[in-house]
């Protein structure tokens, strides 16, 4: 890991360093392959996700196997466990309630004759991506598909990559299946994405597409945005821990071990201001990647260990006050407190994806089961992209109803405006009815 310490004169240009490994120059390499994809899936359609599905996922499909059947989704749903259906459930209903809160109303009222407001409206359509690859992701099911249901989105339609025998995971399906998703299309990676973008002669065009993915889905979301809606650009994950010496270092070695197994681009950050406690979080890392004999564990380990000694730091700061500026640098998609004063800490706390306090909110209680949602800013973009929520999924439209009496107040002052600006056709469009309001007005 790196070990750094704010009393050193080279601090922050060692940091920023750190952090600028972490930029998006590979985009470059990937963005030719993208465009070609792209390109392929608007001008064949169909034809072009079976041929990307054999050649980038292994698996050959049929037309009619591009949608996945009612019948399979059904089935999937009863193979999964009884305790595994029971606590996506839970999640469902934790999630649906901390969303619920975030609904936005119409509003209106009236002044001096006129008549403002604005309408909120639900987005009619949206896709989601939802990976497949290392692991299986009902959560994102969840997270993605129960802010869009508050919000009122009609219609939800779903993509994720088949394996080799063109199943679907069953837990991807069950969550489907709990979150009413309209339809689930067996198309993964970048083919997926243009297909929700421009649409196929099976899969339908949506509004907005939402879902986490690799580095090619990431910039096809990228490319696309204009053509259709998105949620964010994201990258690897990454979490930052707060924590003073009354915080236990297991938890917080086990926590930032959490985010760097999901890749080895992960960036896991230890702020404190012990040096002692540094150190013995930074012996518990040392056991877990080097030491630990539980080959359950092997592949996961194997990543996590790059990702800690790539972009693992730990930053030994002369008090909190400067670990809090540290995170505001950073903007983590994910920030742990733990600290004698966590609500307090909070309060200098402006830039991060989901802020968790005290010693047992760990990071994946957030991930499944808190009902904030995981699918956060990432990559320092938390200075001004915030977690997805139901506001994601709605549109506002702007009302205007001026009467006579109203008109008449404010119509001068704005053709003086369109005259400053050299609009004079501007102007004569409430020239022509100042006449009714004042009699004779100069037209054009």
């Amino acid at each position: 890991m790196n070990i750094l310490k704010t009393k050193n004169p080279g601090f922050k240009r060692e940091l920023l360093s750190i952090l600028g490994k972490r930029s998006r120059r590979e985009w470059e390499d990937a963005r030719t392959a993208v465009r070609e994809i792209l390109k392929e899936v608007r001008e064949k359609g169909d034809e072009a996700l079976i041929f990307f599905t054999k050649k980038l996922d292994y698996c050959e499909i049929d037309m009619d196997e591009i949608t996945v059947s009612q019948e399979e989704i059904e089935e999937a749903y009863k193979t999964v466990e009884k305790d595994s259906i029971d606590a996506l459930k839970r999640a469902y209903r934790n999630i649906w309630e901390f969303h619920e809160r975030q609904k936005q109303n119409s509003w209106f009222y009236f002044k001096e004759g006129s008549f403002l407001g604005q309408i909120v409206r639900p987005i009619e359509s949206v896709g989601i991506y939802v990976p497949g690859g290392k692991a299986a992701y009902p959560s994102t099911v969840l997270m993605n598909a129960i802010p869009a249901r508050v919000a009122g989105v009609d219609k939800i339609y779903m993509a994720t990559p088949p394996k080799k025998d063109k199943r679907i995971n069953p837990y991807v399906l069950a969550a489907a299946k709990m979150c009413g998703v309209d339809k689930v299309f067996r198309v993964g990676g970048v083919q997926a994405i243009a297909a929700l973008a421009y649409g196929t002669e099976t899969v339908p065009k949506v509004d907005k597409i939402v879902g986490p993915g690799n580095i090619y889905v990431t910039l096809a979301k990228k490319e696309l945005f204009g053509e259709v809606d998105i949620d964010m650009i994201a990258g690897p994950s990454e979490i930052a821990v707060i924590a003073d010496e009354t915080a236990d270092p297991e938890f917080v070695a086990c926590d930032l071990l959490s985010q760097a197994e999901h890749d080895e681009r992960a960036m896991v950050v230890l702020i404190t201001d012990s040096e002692d406690f540094a150190f013995m979080v930074f012996k518990y890392i040392d056991y877990f990647i080097n030491e630990s004999k539980n080959g359950k564990f092997k592949e996961n380990i194997r990543v996590a260990k790059k990702s800690v000694e790539n972009y693992g730091i730990i930053i030994i700061t002369q008090n909190l006050e400067e670990a809090v500026e540290i995170v505001n640098v950073i903007a983590p998609e994910h920030l742990e407190i733990m600290a004698k004063d966590s609500r307090e800490i909070l309060k200098g706390v402006k830039n991060a994806g989901t802020v968790f306090l005290g010693k047992y909110s760990a990071e994946p209680i957030g991930d499944y089961v808190a009902g904030t949602n995981h699918v956060l800013p990432t990559n320092g973009t938390a200075r001004f992209f915030s977690p997805l929520g139901v506001y994601d999924f709605v549109k506002r439209i702007n009302v205007v109803e001026y009467s006579k009496e109203s008109f008449g107040l404010y119509a001068k002052d704005a053709v003086k405006i369109a005259e400053c600006e050299g609009l004079l056709l501007h102007a004569n469009s409430l020239k022509v009815r100042m006449k009714d309001v004042q009699g004779e007005v100069e037209n054009l």
